[in-house]
């Protein structure tokens, strides 16, 4: 393919609700210029619908219900990459990867990509129909991509396992917006003041929707038993779900007596001003693909606690604490231990988050992540 060529792209999604893959998607269309980004969501238009039309990419919406395939959706489906006829399809999520690819397929389109944004395929952690689709993915991969990209290593090592094709695995790794996501004392202070929080109380925070795999109740745990060692600190919890009327958050936090220390603040947008204010920031996790949240957080200067998930490890290397999920006490110790750092030897807190800047800069920049996905599209 001409090098120089402008792209046409079609991107085939499950959905463009609030999700990590969705985030990841509209980065990647408004940050590469030189392509033409079209976007299929196989359901509505969700949270980022609105914003990449805003920011001029063309979208559609098949309305499917969630959880179902219409006749209606497949023959929309067809006709746009029948009439637009892109150089690529690149789909997103494993209902996307069956749906999309089949058509795209049957519509003639010669390079298909498929993308993998999951690592916890348990029957604990994830739906029997997700297994299901995860599963007819792996045999038809051997047939249906040119490629799969997978945005963690622990994903390729878990779809490998599972059988995918190996030889069409790899990894691209999600690259964020550095120039949305910074140093920014401005908004810490106020954030800060905004909270009502003293400057001399350590704020800690996880930015994560209410979901049992992101495990809240052992963080909440972890908490309970960082008071009753005397620790004082105050804890912002943001996400869907994350408010006064989850009566699950209540009963947790009034069975470790933890109330006074926490601040529900729901779902919001101000999520890179919200990085900067928090002082630690926590993912306790019990299975990711790519955490997103952690590499936001450390190009905010801010050092993360995280259990081991995915590829969270890779992520945070040297500047901040990795222990293992479902561990309360582990994960206490870890917050225990960065908060004393952070009184006790204020410079090398300070050389922590300068190093955490760096890494997210070195390694996961949005850059980074457009070329490698226009590499693979060219080939």
């Amino acid at each position: 393919m001409d090098k120089n060529k402008r792209l046409k792209i079609c991107h085939i999604i499950t959905g463009l609700n609030n999700g990590g893959a969705e985030a990841v998607l509209y980065r990647l269309c408004i940050h590469d210029k030189k392509s033409s980004h079209t976007v299929i969501s196989l359901m509505d238009e969700g949270k980022y619908g609105p914003l990449l039309r805003k920011a001029g990419v063309e979208v559609h919406c098949l309305n499917m219900p969630k959880g179902r395939v219409s006749f209606s959706g497949l023959l929309y489906l067809y006709r746009i990459l029948k009439n637009n006829r892109p150089d690529v399809v690149q789909t997103w999520m494993y209902h996307a990867d069956l749906i999309g690819g089949i058509v795209a397929k049957l519509a003639g389109i010669k390079k298909i990509f498929w993308g993998i944004h999951h690592t916890t395929l348990d029957a604990i952690h994830s739906k029997k129909s997700t297994i299901a689709v995860a599963k007819i993915c792996a045999k038809l991969s051997h047939f249906i991509p040119n490629g799969i990209v997978c945005c963690a290593q622990k994903a390729l090592e878990v779809h490998d396992a599972l059988g995918y094709d190996r030889d069409k695995l790899f990894v691209i790794n999600n690259g964020y917006n550095l120039k949305e996501f910074f140093v920014n004392p401005e908004a810490s202070q106020k954030i800060g003041k905004g909270f009502n929080v003293s400057v001399e109380i350590p704020l800690i925070g996880m930015v994560a929707r209410f979901d049992p795999v992101k495990d809240h109740q052992k963080f909440i745990a972890a908490l309970g038993i960082l008071k009753k060692k005397g620790l004082h600190f105050k804890c912002c919890l943001i996400g869907a779900g994350m408010n006064s009327e989850n009566e699950s958050i209540i009963q947790w936090l009034e069975e470790q007596d933890v109330v006074n220390e926490i601040l529900l603040l729901d779902q919001r947008s101000d999520i890179s001003d919200i990085m900067n204010a928090l002082d630690l920031h926590i993912l306790s996790s019990l299975g990711e693909a790519f955490p997103n949240v952690l590499a936001e957080a450390m190009a905010c200067g801010t050092p993360c606690v995280t259990t081991d998930v995915g590829d969270a490890a890779l992520i945070v290397g040297d500047t901040g604490w990795v222990v293992s999920p479902e561990s309360p006490e582990a994960l206490a110790d870890a917050i225990a231990d960065a908060l004393l750092e952070m009184e006790n030897t204020p410079e090398e807190w300070q050389n922590r988050k300068v190093k955490t800047r760096q890494r997210i800069e070195e390694n996961f920049s949005i850059e980074t992540m457009v070329e490698k996905f226009k590499k693979i599209w060219m080939k």
